[in-house]
């Protein structure tokens, strides 16, 4: 494989063995079961998802286009690191986009909406229990979805969309650093929805989302310093 990066490769054919490799391998990594400056071993992996090398590599290639794998000299693949910076301004970004979005979609909130976010909160709530950052990441974005998908601006609810795939491609769950916030995360959830369910105007509604989004970052930028 070269060692240039790889860009605008197409999609495998749904349920391909090279679609299915590059689900298997991707899934690793998010999860962190491959974590950054792991080894990509094409013959390794193929033995163990039992295809061939020939899947495996076009799987990663497609990773690499997408920035999570990457080549170095007399090493071969290995996973990318997060880049931090990246985390920062993608979390700046996403709060102004989501506050704004969360703000919009408010009236349009109904209660059954309400309940179902609710509900998702209350599965985060029992996650703390036995705590795994991966599904507590995944019931977040899930519980964020309902607050901001009804937003009636395409534009700002792209925007949304986009950050939160940059944060999927960083891999990133900041909870898997900072614990401690994932039960200050369900707490301020609650009072989102307490402040959508009473009518709050959308002034204060988009400013507790956007304090809400920064006290992740501030909490994992104060972990990284401290580390």
């Amino acid at each position: 494989m070269p060692e240039t990066a790889v860009t605008d490769l197409p999609a495998a054919a749904p349920g391909s063995k090279s679609e299915q490799a590059y689900q298997a391998i991707k899934a690793r990594i998010v999860e962190g079961t491959y974590t950054p400056g792991y080894r990509l071993v094409l013959g390794t992996i193929a033995k163990d998802l039992g295809f061939s090398v020939v899947p495996v590599r076009e799987a990663i290639r497609r990773l690499e286009a997408e920035g999570l794998v990457k080549f170095e000299r007399n090493v071969g693949a290995t996973v990318a690191g997060i880049d931090p910076t990246e985390y920062l301004y993608t979390m700046q970004t996403l709060s102004i986009v989501e506050g704004a979005a969360t703000a919009l979609s408010a009236p349009l909130i109904d209660a059954v909406a309400i309940a179902r976010a609710r509900a998702v909160n209350e599965e985060m709530r029992e996650c703390l229990e036995h705590f795994n950052p991966v599904r507590f990441t995944q019931l977040n974005q899930d519980f964020h979805s309902v607050l901001f998908e009804h937003c009636p601006n395409p534009h700002i609810l792209d925007l949304v969309h986009r950050g939160w795939n940059r944060l999927a491609a960083l891999r990133s769950s900041t909870f898997r650093f900072v614990p401690g916030r994932a039960r200050e995360s369900v707490a301020e959830h609650e009072g989102l929805l307490q402040l959508i369910e009473s009518g709050a105007d959308p002034d204060t509604i988009e400013k507790a989302a956007r304090q809400h989004r920064a006290a992740t970052l501030d909490a994992y930028l104060a972990q990284a310093k401290h580390q």
